[in-house]
């Protein structure tokens, strides 16, 4: 058994949890056993990752996306009331890193897609505190080939808004929502962005501004790091962890 304090400590230093500001609060968010001895990991703490979790026999559920948000209505009803009422009735913790868990070096959901890829120079493009990363391959790929490679780890087909018929030389990525930043990835002359999601007007940047823009799935994108994370603390505490994949094809 481990403190949940030592390891929610640990987490907050490890990520540097306080030095963002973030869309909800990081660390721990429902405290219901000061105790563990099983961690359970997955992308987001819904109904369906509880209840696995719970029969895992977890005492904390750590996750990417957690509750809270910003803009989110405050009252413990409806569907966030049952999922906190699940979480007490199976005297499961719940902690939750965003944030910090795309942007970190080592551990973070960008920097392991970077060795996915097989990228050797995979870095944090400067300025964006870690969040979108970037990388040049040794000689350039054919798209088909790195759409391959992407779907190798995914396990699902991405989608491809082709920038042209140019192979991939610098390719950028951020995991998750972020396909606002393929514009930007123009602007510093890569020739690939791959992200999570995608939006109507990614098209047709993608096609004017001569870059291939690559969809891989929010939850695929980011279900890395959390493991990454999940394992450190089965190294340093000496307790169980386990990743539970709930499969979201958005």
């Amino acid at each position: 058994m481990a403190a949940l304090s030592e390891l929610i400590e640990y987490c907050n230093s490890r990520l540097d949890a306080g030095n963002f500001e973030d869309y909800c609060p990081n660390g721990l968010q429902v405290e219901a056993s000061l105790e563990v001895s099983r961690v359970v990991t997955g992308v987001t703490a819904s109904l369906a990752l509880i209840e696995a979790a719970a029969a895992a026999g977890a005492e904390l559920l750590l996750v990417h996306h957690g509750y809270f948000w910003k803009n989110e209505a405050p009252p413990l009803t409806g569907m966030k009331g049952r999922r906190i009422q699940a979480l007490y009735r199976y005297g499961m913790s719940l902690a939750a890193y965003h944030l910090p868990l795309d942007a970190h070096a080592q551990i973070g959901n960008n920097a392991c897609l970077g060795e996915l890829l097989g990228c050797s120079d995979a870095r944090p493009i400067e300025g964006e505190n870690g969040l979108l990363w970037g990388a040049e391959f040794p000689e350039s790929l054919a798209i088909d080939t790195l759409l391959e490679k992407v779907q190798g780890f995914t396990d699902r087909e991405p989608l491809l808004l082709p920038g042209g018929d140019h192979g991939v030389r610098r390719l950028a990525w951020c995991t998750g929502g972020a396909q606002g930043w393929v514009d930007k990835e123009a602007d510093l002359g890569f020739d690939a962005y791959l992200t999570g999601e995608v939006s109507e007007a990614s098209f047709h940047i993608a096609a004017e501004r001569n870059i291939h823009f690559i969809a891989a799935g929010h939850h695929a994108t980011e279900r890395y790091g959390i493991q990454a994370l999940g394992k450190e603390l089965e190294d340093k505490f000496n307790v169980k962890h386990e990743f539970i994949d709930i499969p979201n094809p958005v």
